[in-house]
């Protein structure tokens, strides 16, 4: 009986502390690295981020000299570059939240090209030198030649400071915002900054 009556008050106060810790998890919301790891598990699972795409457009001209007689070709080819983001690399170490200042510091993987997906259609050759062409298989290399050139080409043009500045701050402010949407929706009053892992 004694037993019984030493053991009713500390159950009451282990579900009074039970309670008070409930209440302040409701009142509070969820923990932030609660949701900052669920946001970052949701972008692993997208696996890419495509977060900026351009046209760009090559022009290259190629000749051939045998027989002495001459030919030449111009490629004017278009194509699209998109600037990725590997999503799936993204680790926890990547997350620095700081609870003082109420910020999350997200590291980002480098910044990676693909492409160029070429615009059969919008594709323009003009020729000159038809006899070469026809004695010989010079077509077949200018046509090689200019394929190749038009390629580098456009991955250069990619590759420019405008357009990489612009894919970089569409990246950032794109992983930003998927940090900082699913804190505010927790009623997380926090900053979200991201950056590149060759900016640090």
């Amino acid at each position: 009986m004694r037993l019984l009556a030493m053991a009713l008050p500390i159950a009451f106060i282990a579900l009074v502390w039970w309670a008070v810790v409930e209440l302040r998890a409701w009142r509070d919301g969820p923990a932030p690295e609660t949701v900052v790891a669920a946001s970052l598990k949701g972008l692993q699972e997208q696996t890419v981020l495509v977060p900026f795409t351009a046209r760009y457009v090559a022009v290259v001209t190629s000749k051939q000299q045998r027989l002495g007689l001459a030919a030449q070709k111009t490629l004017i080819m278009p194509g699209t570059v998109r600037y990725e983001i590997d999503l799936a690399s993204l680790r926890e170490d990547d997350l620095d939240w700081r609870p003082d200042t109420a910020t999350l510091t997200v590291t980002l993987p480098p910044l990676r090209l693909a492409g160029p997906d070429i615009d059969i259609d919008g594709i323009r050759e003009y020729r000159d030198g038809e006899v070469l062409m026809l004695l010989t298989n010079a077509e077949d290399r200018l046509d090689d030649a200019n394929r190749a050139a038009a390629q580098r080409e456009l991955l250069a043009q990619a590759r420019g400071p405008v357009p990489l500045r612009l894919a970089r701050t569409a990246a950032i402010r794109a992983v930003e915002q998927s940090f900082a949407m699913p804190l505010r929706a927790a009623g997380l009053d926090a900053r979200v900054v991201a950056r590149f892992r060759e900016d640090q």
